[in-house]
């Protein structure tokens, strides 16, 4: 009688074991599908981003303004002739003097590739006003390898400046809760205003006028 009950036992705890097993799995399944539906997520929204400047290797100007946002390593794909390197850091970009448009997107993010001919429109007309930059972050946010999102440059016929970066807390610094997501920095190191969302092109030039004119 006392084996009978020793094996009722232990049958009984292999099957809670197996029981919590399947629910652990579940639930690491529901979260890493909720965070790649909000990755990329097409709703537009207005954010304000309150982060400050993390890890900055070579520091906006202080005597010209501060860097509002966090600063990055970019490994550009096209363009490194106008950003200044092969791999240059963000505040070296906006050191260069003109408002800066940071767009993060992916590869296999639909609404991140709706909004880039936009951008290459506008690029077109005002790059001698503004700088836009893209920066693939897919890797990071398991949206695209970094072949694909040059796959997409070529395919789109995106020719305005863009890179990549390997830093892993680049969506936790930046507060990256949707994609694509695009910050609006001006001349000084200000943070103008940053849009989570698709954007069109009459709303990113009614921006950049608001930061050209302000």
């Amino acid at each position: 009688m006392r084996q009978s009950q020793d094996k009722t036992k232990a049958i009984a705890s292999q099957t809670d074991k197996s029981h919590s097993l399947r629910i652990s799995v579940f639930m690491a399944f529901w979260l890493a599908l909720t965070l790649a539906l909000n990755a990329c997520s097409g709703a537009a929204n207005e954010t304000v981003l309150t982060a400050t400047l993390q890890g900055n290797d070579d520091p906006f100007d202080a005597e010209t303004g501060t860097l509002e946002t966090p600063d990055i390593l970019i490994s550009t794909y096209q363009g490194a002739n106008r950003l200044g390197g092969d791999e240059v850091t963000l505040s070296a970009i906006v050191s260069q003097g003109k408002p800066v448009v940071l767009n993060f997107w992916a590869a296999l993010c639909a609404p991140c590739r709706a909004e880039m001919p936009d951008f290459q429109r506008i690029d077109d007309a005002r790059s001698d006003e503004i700088t836009i930059v893209g920066i693939d972050i897919g890797p990071q946010q398991f949206l695209g390898s970094r072949k694909e999102g040059k796959e997409v440059l070529v395919d789109l016929g995106i020719r305005y400046p863009v890179g990549t970066t390997f830093d892993g807390k680049i969506a936790r610094n930046f507060e990256i809760v949707g994609m694509p997501m695009t910050f609006f920095i001006n001349a000084d190191g200000s943070l103008h205003r940053s849009w989570s969302g698709l954007l069109t092109e009459r709303k990113i030039n009614e921006i950049i006028d608001e930061m050209l004119t302000s």
